[in-house]
């Protein structure tokens, strides 16, 4: 284990943000999921909720340069569903959408738990989802298009997340708890190890502060 990968897992790590994340609404391109999972790695985000398609999703590979590795999708069989996992975590929804009670979304607070909920170019986030958000958020637009693609919107609503989280210092302490650190540290030092150790059924091993796996003891 090299001590400059062992320093950016560990510093990544310690930078996730565990109640911010997204719910993508019937968004069904994979090429747009593909990006909106980067951009939720980018500023932190653990895992994101996607309600597929009824002929199914297929992230591609190379759009999410990898980011599956980091970023957890999450996938419910309704919209209730996902609706009800981010409630449960605690998280404010706020819906991107063309509303007339939409808000700039610069003037909402991220730095509360937030699952942004996007819905797709042409409809929208869905009538049911809209019912359940907290707020509306709109990006103002000065041209003759009413609306940016998914994964643009997503992007921006983000990294404006971050920018507030930035300020209010909650990217300077490690927010993850304990038990999911340790895991999470093991899956992303020793990938190929940690699926097997899955695919077997077997707890991981102990990891030594160095990031090397720390050799069982046998008794005499």
């Amino acid at each position: 284990m090299t001590a400059r990968r062992l320093e950016r897992v560990e510093s990544r790590l310690a930078q996730r943000q565990p109640d911010l994340t997204v719910l993508l609404d019937g968004v069904h391109k994979p090429h747009n999921v593909a990006a909106i999972i980067r951009s939720c790695d980018a500023v932190g985000v653990m895992q994101a909720h996607v309600i597929p398609p009824e002929e199914g999703l297929r992230v591609p590979k190379l759009p999410a340069q990898g980011t599956r590795k980091w970023v957890s999708l999450v996938r419910h069989r309704c919209l209730a569903d996902g609706l009800a996992a981010v409630r449960a975590a605690g998280c404010r929804l706020v819906a991107a959408h063309l509303d007339p009670a939409a808000r700039d979304f610069r003037e909402i607070d991220y730095t509360r738990p937030t699952a942004f909920v996007m819905g797709t170019e042409h409809a929208g986030v869905s009538a049911e989802a809209l019912a359940a958000c907290d707020d509306i958020a709109i990006i103002p637009m000065h041209g003759m298009v009413e609306s940016l693609n998914v994964s643009v919107a997503a992007a921006l609503l983000l990294f404006e997340a971050q920018r507030q989280r930035q300020a209010a210092g909650t990217y300077a302490e490690r927010r993850i708890p304990d038990e999911d650190y340790v895991r999470l540290r093991f899956e992303w030092l020793h990938p190929q190890l940690a699926r097997r150790y899955r695919e077997r059924g077997e707890p991981y091993p102990a990891v030594d502060e160095d990031g090397d796996i720390v050799p069982p003891k046998y008794g005499r």
